[in-house]
């Protein structure tokens, strides 16, 4: 028996958050000592294949090419990967939005429960997932034949992206279902780093009284620090910037190597999405503001004085 792992890509290259989720397999093929498989459904998707060839710890990499995977709809994704389930033991993907639409289809057409946003392995069989918010943790075992498992990326460490020689092969495309057809993507285009995958996130919250303030405050010290941008539910809300700027429980979960919140009281949805956080640096007004109770460092202060100073002195 081996472990499969879901690549998420874009046909032209390997999506960072599929090296936490073999990082996850390779924690749990530790104790097996089985394999670790890759499989990228995708059309035109060489360079992707040739990408999860080199990933560190991967042994084989299963790559379906064709016109109706271009999108990677969930139902085709599925079905593709149930007819090829067998022989696996665990079959994992990063618990993003592709991960959980197609994940939750699989398990089911495989008649088990799923496991989901795993951030720890105990067993092969035995697993820990953040429940309330992240506010406890949950262990839970499964006796299913087959564990499918959608992964935390902020949970495990990614696996090396270089020093991997796995061959690569060739599988059948299934049949187009024709069941979802995708009708058009909106991408917000930016030179900043992407918001899943950054080290430094300047993220702002209500407290920033109006979008103008937003970017006139914080693209500034974006710009010096190489940050990306984030956002609470109650500035995505109240029109500051788009839905994928936002950072929490229905946002990006996100672990950089420092956080820093500006104008955020801290509500429990956005905890659950930054409190993993390496540094987490708190900028309010309020001293009561449940920000500061997570935060490494807090500064009780009018943001609009204390941004322009703290982007002055960088």
């Amino acid at each position: 028996m081996a472990i499969l792992v879901i690549a998420e890509h874009d046909n032209a290259g390997l999506k960072a958050a599929t090296l936490n989720a073999v990082g996850a397999a390779a924690k749990i093929g530790a104790q097996l000592g089985t394999e670790i498989h890759i499989l990228i459904a995708g059309s035109n998707c060489a360079a992707v294949a040739q990408a999860a060839a080199q990933v560190a710890g991967v042994a084989k990499v299963r790559v379906a090419d064709a016109v109706h995977y271009a999108d990677q709809t969930a139902e085709n994704v599925a079905a593709l990967i149930v007819a090829n389930a067998s022989g696996y033991s665990h079959i994992l993907a990063a618990s993003t939005s592709n991960g959980k639409n197609t994940l939750p289809r699989v398990a089911a057409l495989l008649d088990v429960a799923q496991i989901s946003d795993i951030v720890d392995v105990v067993a092969p069989d035995t697993f820990v997932r953040p429940i309330y918010a992240g506010n406890a943790l949950a262990t839970v075992q499964s006796a299913d034949a087959v564990k499918v498992i959608t992964v935390r990326t902020t949970g495990f460490d990614a696996a090396a992206g270089q020093g991997g020689s796995a061959a690569v092969e060739s599988i059948a495309a299934g049949p187009d279902l024709a069941v979802a057809q995708l009708v058009s993507r909106e991408l917000t285009k930016s030179a900043r780093p992407e918001l899943g995958a950054a080290k430094i996130i300047v993220s702002g919250g209500r407290g920033l009284g109006s979008g103008e303030n937003y970017h006139a405050l914080l693209e500034p010290l974006a710009d010096k620090l190489g940050a990306a941008l984030g956002a609470s539910r109650a500035a995505v809300d109240a029109g500051f910037v788009p839905n994928d700027y936002q950072v929490g429980q229905t946002g990006k979960i996100v672990a950089p190597q420092l956080y820093i919140a500006i104008g955020i009281s801290g509500a429990i949805q956005h905890l659950a999405g930054m409190k993993e956080s390496k540094v987490i640096v708190a900028i309010n007004k309020d001293p009561d503001a449940p920000i500061f109770q997570v935060a490494d460092y807090g500064l009780v202060a009018d943001l609009f004085a204390a941004v322009p100073e703290l982007t002055a002195a960088v």
